[in-house]
């Protein structure tokens, strides 16, 4: 994956909501579970130029959510933490794709998240859901999520997430809150575009949950220059 290939928005920024942090969001979302090799993470990831070199390992996390309350309004998403950078010693998110222009504008704003907008199909067929990530015709990412078993209580207490996000010179740190009811689910993924994101489909992750519904708050981050 060539490091940071992009989508052409291939239009002028329209006006879009500015919301400042904090965030309070509600959803239901998918969370793939992985233990990256630090290889596949320098060769595959397409990991922007500060990070490269840097990676150290922890649980990466692949994450579909499916917004259904945010200051910006509904929205989903699909989004790539590798694990953890030396240096900072946190997580980073690496690729991430929203259909919100609000939501990727905000984003980079608020917390430094290099957030890209793309369409994204998501639907549900009693246990089964359907994901689909486009941009104009090109599909970009799609897969099967079934769920099944019981629910159980889930948090960033068991799956933390502690994020190091540099964006246009700025270092911003933030701490997520999240937690919900999960069953643990099962994740066929059917069509990656390698040079929009990396190609985890011959990646096994350690395991997967689906938790709905679930809230998380995305405190003000602190900064460093």
């Amino acid at each position: 994956m060539p490091e940071n290939h992009s989508i052409d928005a291939g239009k002028s920024l329209k006006l879009y909501k500015k919301a400042p942090a904090p965030w309070k969001l509600k959803g239901q979302g998918i969370i793939m579970v992985y233990r990256f090799s630090k290889k596949w993470i320098e060769e595959h990831a397409g990991l922007p130029l500060h990070l490269q070199g840097k990676y150290k390992g922890g649980l990466g996390y692949v994450m579909l959510v499916n917004y259904e309350e945010s200051p910006v309004g509904p929205y989903k998403e699909l989004l790539l933490i590798p694990g953890k950078f030396k240096g900072s010693g946190k997580q980073s998110i690496t690729k991430i794709y929203v259909d919100s222009e609000s939501s990727t504008q905000n984003g980079r704003a608020n917390w430094g998240i290099p957030k890209e907008t793309a369409k994204i199909h998501w639907n549900e067929e009693g246990n089964t859901t359907l994901i689909r990530v486009q941009s104009k015709e090109l599909e970009l990412f799609s897969c099967e999520v079934k769920s099944f078993g019981f629910r159980f209580p889930a948090s960033t207490g068991i799956l933390p997430i502690d994020l190091h996000q540099r964006w246009d010179g700025v270092d911003y740190y933030t701490k997520p809150r999240g937690s919900g009811k999960a069953k643990l689910a099962k994740v066929n993924v059917k069509q990656v575009h390698k040079d929009f994101f990396p190609d985890i489909s011959l990646q096994r992750p350690l395991f997967a949950v689906k938790i709905e519904p679930f809230q998380i708050f995305f405190p003000k981050p602190t900064f460093h220059e």
